[in-house]
């Protein structure tokens, strides 16, 4: 689903109070500290086209770049958040916390699901992202 106009979207969404009082207090957060935020998502399937939109309207109003890390989200999707000056990296595994490796290991032997627990990122998958960043600098 393409946009032409991707504020009217987010914008038809009315205000919620408690996404305002959220709001301003990570407001508040990133103006002392200034760091970026992630949202994450592992889910088979992907998640509401609404709660997409929301996650992007709120680091709109927070003032940083909106970064999805995912197993899947679809390309229209992809574009959107681009046109919005965010990010998506698409991970070919669902990653478990490393702690959790050895569940990890047993959920793709025993179900063939695409999973990992990794302690770090591996190298091509940092410098995806690292590429996006240092364009937006």
């Amino acid at each position: 689903m393409q946009h032409e106009d991707f504020d009217e979207i987010y914008d038809d969404f009315p205000p919620d109070e408690h996404l305002i009082d959220a709001t301003e207090k990570l407001r508040d957060f990133f103006d002392r500290n200034r760091e970026s935020v992630f949202f994450s998502r592992q889910l088979e399937g992907y998640m509401d086209f609404k709660e997409f939109l929301i996650k992007i309207r709120l680091c709109r109003s927070l003032g940083i770049k909106p970064v999805f890390v995912c197993r899947m989200l679809p390309k229209s999707w992809i574009y959107e958040l681009s046109k919005a000056g965010g990010f998506a990296l698409i991970l070919k595994y669902q990653l478990y916390p490393w702690t959790h490796h050895q569940l990890a290991k047993r959920v793709a032997r025993e179900l063939g699901l695409p999973v990992d627990a990794p302690r770090i990122l591996h190298e091509p998958t940092m410098a995806r992202f690292l590429k996006w960043h240092l364009k937006q600098l």
